[in-house]
């Protein structure tokens, strides 16, 4: 596949490059309004109504994106010209569909269904790639994951395939407890009212010291890399990030080449079936108590961790995603942070609980101090919990820059209406 010079500014005239959203959350918000921005037309598609990226696009649509019928008869109404995956719930034999009727699927269609599947990525990124992994068995049965539980040894950690944010997965630390794993496997994970088994894979709970997202970007001009990111997370979900994150030059160039390395392999499989394989990609990593660094799993989207970016950089995530999917140059420089030298940047999730309308108040008080910024997503309602919005600091250290974060996610006033 050739590279498209698509025509930009004219959203509403007679020839636009026209995007769909499959998933409409606040990460694709962001990508939506860096396309329209350039002047591309947007169209938001989600399973509910009101969802942040609708709200800001130039068409919405409700549906089950997973029901391979009614994405077709989507995509035949909106004659996308670059279609954006969002989240996991998808056909992908649809997207795969689309693709050979020439529409671009971003990052490729190859890529989205090789992601969804921890199996197939796994394969590919320690079998095929030779990337260093925690030792690992698949499993898809009971006896097979029993089996392979004492084959990679307790402690570990049970996943299903198909899934992801943590749904369905259990640290398992005895025989004893491998059962209630399986179970949790099949009905905590994404996708658990479809009737199917899901395949599990089990690994080694390795010695980790801390996690990193490098944001990897591929676009017309190559591949290149984002300074790595710190994380914290609760229960597998982003709750807060950092960048520039502290770690030693061994540690960074593990990191860079890991990160590289998985994405021109997935690349390398858009190519080989027509596709660009262009846009943001969040390579997830393990840095163990000895220094080394593994690979644990890529997004082929802009990443959670990665909003920090938007305090961070001149371009954000989602500012390359989008320059990147159209087909636009990134260089080295482009993904070059903005912030002065010996500052750090942090992002801290504000996680609501409750049922209802989330009403923010105070945010006078809140981003009072200079260097803070904050994100309201605008999701209709939270039943249960559910992030709602992001607080962006820009501190002297990485502590300093954690804690305003923080403080801004705790001055604010939130009612659930």
């Amino acid at each position: 596949m050739t590279a498209k010079n698509h025509a930009l500014g004219t959203p509403l005239g007679k020839h636009p490059t026209r995007v769909l959203f499959l998933g409409s959350g606040e990460l694709g918000k962001e990508v939506a309004i860096e396309l329209m921005r350039l002047g591309a037309w947007v169209c938001a598609a989600d399973s509910y109504e009101g969802a942040p990226a609708q709200q800001v696009a130039h068409e919405y649509r409700v549906l089950d994106m997973a029901n391979a019928e009614q994405l077709r008869a989507l995509f035949d109404e909106i004659k996308p010209d670059i279609i954006v995956p969002e989240v996991e719930a998808i056909a992908t034999s649809e997207l795969a569909a689309a693709a050979e009727r020439g529409a671009q699927v971003v990052p490729s269609a190859e890529i989205a269904s090789i992601c969804m599947d921890r199996e197939r990525l796994r394969v590919l990124a320690h079998e095929e790639l030779g990337l260093p992994t925690t030792p690992y068995r698949f499993a898809g049965s009971l006896e097979e994951l029993r089996a392979g539980a004492e084959t990679v040894g307790y402690p570990c950690v049970v996943k299903p395939i198909m899934s992801s944010s943590g749904h369905g997965q259990s640290v398992v630390r005895s025989a004893e407890a491998i059962d209630a794993a399986w179970v949790e496997a099949q009905e905590g994970r994404r996708a658990h009212d479809e009737g199917d088994v899901s395949r599990v894979i089990v690994e080694a709970l390795a010695p980790l010291d801390y996690e990193l997202t490098v944001l990897t970007v591929s676009s017309s001009s190559g591949i290149v890399t984002c300074d790595p990111i710190g994380q914290r997370q609760e229960s597998g979900d982003y709750r807060e990030s950092w960048q520039p994150a502290s770690f030693t030059q061994d540690v960074l160039a593990q990191a860079q080449h890991i990160a590289r390395t998985a994405v021109e392999g997935l690349v390398a499989k858009a190519k080989a079936s027509g596709e660009h394989g262009w846009g943001v990609f969040g390579v997830e990593l393990f840095v163990l108590t000895d220094g080394s660094v593994l690979f644990n799993e890529v997004s082929p989207r802009p990443h959670d961790t990665g909003m920090v970016t938007m305090a961070s950089q001149r371009l954000s995530e989602f500012a390359l995603h989008a320059r990147a999917i159209l087909g636009l140059p990134i260089t080295q420089g482009h993904v070059a942070l903005s912030i002065p030298e010996g500052s750090v940047a942090a992002s801290h999730a504000i996680v609501i609980q409750g049922d209802g309308e989330a009403e923010f108040r105070n945010v006078a008080t809140a981003l009072s101090q200079p260097g803070t910024d904050l994100r309201i997503f605008a999701k209709p309602e939270v039943h249960g919990h559910r992030r709602m919005a992001v607080a962006l600091a820009i501190g002297t250290d990485e502590a300093d820059a954690r804690a305003k974060a923080e403080n801004v996610s705790e001055s604010l006033e939130i009612d659930i209406a």
